[in-house]
Formats: structure tokens, sequence, C-alpha cells
């Protein structure tokens, strides 16, 4: 397999804001923060609609869109397959990291002071991605993953170089119950001393979830400690499974 690195060319970002940012901006983040805070997720209903989960996921197939394709089953994680997107990333995905980012960097930010890590973030997207770029992250990271009957994706963190951002996002493209039977999104955390507990998300298309990377940080009686944790998808039954993935932070 051959795999690409794209010069990091990007379009810039619209003056005003468009309907995609003020949806966004619309949501209740108060709630979105206590939920990711109280259980390290929070769910975006109907974040798109139909019609734009279908757009996305009917060019899974158009190559000139993405840098690199890979096999789950080569690599041991799982069944399936997915595709990275290259710069310029597609409108509707450019719109989506960029109009999410800004909302999700005050709660990064709290985390990591919470966690006692001294990274802050920048409000904008572009400088954190300038951040990247400027330690060799600059492989873009949102990606387009497809599952049919019986795949699966093994727990696991996307980490992808020395920069994180510790928040990311998942956008379910098809429909449970009509595309596709199975396949729930799940998270997992470790706590120290303790077993692991497992969540499944329920998601419909066009909803969201917003989840912890890496870790997170709960508070305990001497203060706030950190939880590792991992996300995956259970094993589908039947159908095809699109999904959209949104990582902030470039890939080295």
């Amino acid at each position: 397999m051959t795999f690409v690195i794209d010069r990091p060319t990007r379009p810039a970002p619209p003056d005003e804001p468009s309907a995609l940012d003020e949806r966004i901006g619309g949501l209740d983040w108060t709630a979105i923060a206590a939920d990711l805070d109280a259980g390290g997720h929070a769910s975006l209903r109907s974040l798109l609609s139909r019609e734009q989960c279908e757009a996305i996921a009917a060019g899974y197939e158009d190559e000139a869109r993405y840098r690199s394709r890979v096999i789950m089953a080569r690599h041991g994680f799982g069944r399936g397959e997915y595709r990275y997107f290259r710069y310029p990333l597609p409108e509707l995905v450019e719109g989506l990291r960029q109009a999410c980012y800004p909302r999700l960097a005050p709660i990064a930010q709290r985390w990591n002071e919470a966690m006692g890590i001294g990274v802050a973030y920048p409000p904008r997207l572009d400088d954190f991605l300038a951040r990247c770029h400027g330690a060799g992250q600059t492989r873009p990271t949102p990606l387009l993953l497809r599952y049919a009957s019986g795949d699966y994706n093994c727990l696991h963190q996307d980490l992808y170089g020395e920069h994180v951002f510790p928040l990311q996002v998942a956008i379910l493209l098809s429909q449970p119950g009509r595309d596709f039977e199975g396949g729930e999104f799940v998270l997992t955390e470790q706590r120290p001393r303790m077993q692991s507990r497992v969540e499944v998300v329920p998601l419909r298309q066009g909803d969201a979830v917003v989840f912890a990377v890496n870790q997170r940080p709960v508070r305990g009686a001497r203060g706030h400690y950190r939880v590792a944790m991992r996300h995956g998808v259970s094993r589908l039954h039947s159908g095809q499974r699109h999904t959209l993935g949104l990582i902030f932070h470039d890939a080295n």
C-alpha cells in the first residue's frame, strides 16, 4: 500500500458565520460540557440531515478525496476499512471541524488544567493546526469509515503525534435498523485500581458523539485524577455502516 503525504493546503475559513456554524453554535454547550465532565462523552442529536449524511457516505469511492485507505484486518484493528481525507477537505467536513473546535477548546483547556497538563489550546483551529504542522504533523486526520456485516472496530485511541487535542467527534451517517443491525458505538474507561467500565452510546443517522481521545479528569477525594478511555464499534450483524470521524490534531 502506498501512502501519499499531502502538503497542508487548506481553504481559509469564511469571514461570515455559515449556517452550519450557527447551528453548532446554537447547541446547548453548557449541557454538552456537563455530559463530558460526567462521563467522558456527549451526544449531539441531529447534527446533520439525512441528505448530508448520504452525500458524505456516497463519496467513499471517490479516490481524489482521500490520502490513504486502511484495511483494518491487515493491522489487527478489527474488520472493515476507512479512508483519511486529503487537504483541502470537503466543504462540509471542513465546516464541521472549524465550527466544533472553538466550542470544544475551552472544555479541553479546563480538562488539562484539572489533570495538571501544561498545554494550552488557542481559540482557533487554524492556530492549533499551525502548531501541529510546525512539529511535522501535517497529514489531515478526518476520516470516513465503512463497515459491512461481520465488521467491527477494536477499542483504541486516535493518537498521531506529540500534539493531541483531547476531544474528537464521530457522526453516524447510516440509520440503525434500516441500513444495518448491530454496530454500536462503544466506550470504555479504566480508572486506577478498578475494573474497566463499558458504555454503549445509542446513535441515529445524523447524530454525533463527542468523546475523550485519551484521558479525562475525574474528581476524587484528593482532587482530580486521570481516567484512560478507548472507543470502538461492536460487530455488525447485517447491512453497511458509514461514520465520519473528526479528529482535530493532524498526523505525522
